[in-house]
């Protein structure tokens, strides 16, 4: 198949104007770091969070010196760390006033034939994948139930739906992070709060080249309906909607950023 060539990139259009937004694992890589900066470009105030506390502040200021000192900040958090998270939570309404959008990027991936995967390996990719959207998702329904409404966004994965061999952590991880996001839509709707998930197949990213094949990436972009990759903005301009008053009726869905769902 002979691919597609990317689209040109979207300007903004103002969706997200006045909200306030946190984004994990957003450190400038990847659907992470496109995310803060179309919520940027759409007129949003950003909370950028990351393990990775130099990258993380280095895009901070590099957000910074484009949109502004006043509508980006940067906290480190560990989503495994409940600590951490608390922290997060309570630096974004300290900083910005409130808290309108949570994105819940932040995961783990890895390849491993289940008969030898280590009880570490298993548990590290669901802790910071599956029980890392938990911990974020439950804090920020906690603070958007006292303010009367807000949206959750968590990043799923078409693994959730699809087998793929060397993946059996990763993809139940994807698979509960879409029950879950299902669960907490019937439950926050009573408080005027929607969470919806993203399901990506192949977003092409600088640290997916360092720890996937180019034998393995070359044969999932063959298997994508447009014969390439998709841009990390691509994604994130998924992400918008979901956020964005255009979604208003959306609750409890994941939505495939792919041709590849059931």
């Amino acid at each position: 198949m002979t691919g597609v060539e990317s689209p040109e990139y979207e300007p903004g259009h103002g969706l997200l104007t006045g909200r306030t937004a946190v984004i994990t694992a957003a450190a400038g890589a990847g659907i992470g770091g496109a995310t803060a900066r179309r919520f940027l470009e759409e007129g949003a105030r950003v909370l950028i969070s990351d393990a990775h506390v130099r990258r993380l502040k280095e895009y901070e200021a590099q957000l910074a010196g484009e949109f502004g000192a006043d509508a980006v900040s940067a906290v480190a958090c560990d989503v495994t760390d409940e600590t951490q998270v608390q922290a997060l939570f309570e630096a974004a309404v300290r900083t910005h006033g409130r808290l309108d959008v949570v994105v819940n990027n932040a995961g783990l991936g890895g390849t491993s034939p289940l008969v030898d995967m280590s009880d570490e390996q298993w548990s590290r990719v669901l802790d910071v994948t599956l029980n890392g959207t938990f911990r974020c998702t439950r804090a920020a329904l906690r603070l958007m139930r006292e303010g009367g409404g807000g949206v959750v966004v968590n990043n799923a994965s078409v693994v959730g739906w699809r087998a793929q061999a060397g993946q059996a952590h990763y993809a139940a991880a994807k698979a509960g992070v879409m029950a879950l996001t299902r669960c907490a839509a019937i439950e926050a709707a009573e408080f005027g709060v929607r969470v919806n998930a993203v399901a990506p197949s192949l977003a092409m990213h600088p640290h997916l080249v360092k720890v996937t094949s180019p034998e393995l990436l070359e044969e999932l972009t063959a298997r994508e309906a447009f014969g390439r990759y998709a841009e990390p903005w691509e994604v994130a301009n998924v992400i918008v909607f979901l956020a964005s008053g255009y979604s208003s009726y959306m609750t409890g869905e994941v939505v495939a950023v792919s041709s590849r769902h059931p």
